[in-house]
């Protein structure tokens, strides 16, 4: 499914990212005006302390910003991102993309869902059409994801997902001024579907 919208006044580049269907959810392309629900749900201090790149306090324009950056990523075969979306009322939740080193040929799977909806199967529904894609549609030959050790949750989506623990980076990222342990998983195409 494609939109032909562009991405500002200036820009003339369309817009052809998929959408990508799952029992209940919707991914699709994020829009400019998501911006609002972004900076809510992505805004929570909680969502920000479970992720490396999520910063605390969200401002005003982040949002944008960071929405701005997906058709021009995705135009040079760096970035696939979906707004996660219940199928049913359509309400954004969160977020779930690959960002693709193309050389490669792998990309990582990063994620993040809004606390309301924590707990209730949607990052590993998500990840699972996102993995699929990342391997049959788009050619991946590995897709790898990383989660903060104190964040075993993420872990545990990554193991549904068929990944494998690879191992801990020691203190590799800061963190609230903190360093902090991440724990990195990865999956071959071969391996998949491993669920």
């Amino acid at each position: 499914m494609s939109v032909n919208v562009p991405v500002s006044n200036a820009s003339t580049i369309p817009d052809r990212r998929p959408s990508l269907d799952t029992k209940r959810l919707l991914l699709r392309p994020f829009l400019l005006s998501d911006a609002e629900r972004v900076r809510t749900l992505a805004g929570e201090r909680a969502v920000a302390d479970t992720t490396v790149n999520i910063p605390h306090p969200y401002k005003p324009g982040m949002a944008e910003q960071w929405i701005a950056t997906h058709v021009p990523q995705f135009a040079e075969g760096k970035l696939v991102c979906f707004a996660i979306t219940l199928r049913d009322s359509a309400d954004l939740i969160g977020a779930v993309g690959l960002t693709i080193t193309p050389r490669d040929h792998h990309a990582e799977l990063g994620y993040w869902i809004g606390k309301p909806f924590w707990n209730q199967g949607y990052a590993t529904e998500a990840g699972q059409a996102v993995i699929a894609h990342g391997f049959n549609t788009l050619g991946l030959h590995r897709i790898f994801a990383t989660h903060l050790t104190r964040n075993p949750a993420s872990g545990r989506v990554m193991q549904k997902l068929g990944m494998i623990r690879e191992g801990v980076m020691r203190q590799h990222v800061r963190k609230w001024d903190e360093l902090e342990n991440v724990a990195i998983y990865g999956i071959l195409c071969h391996e998949w579907p491993a669920v």
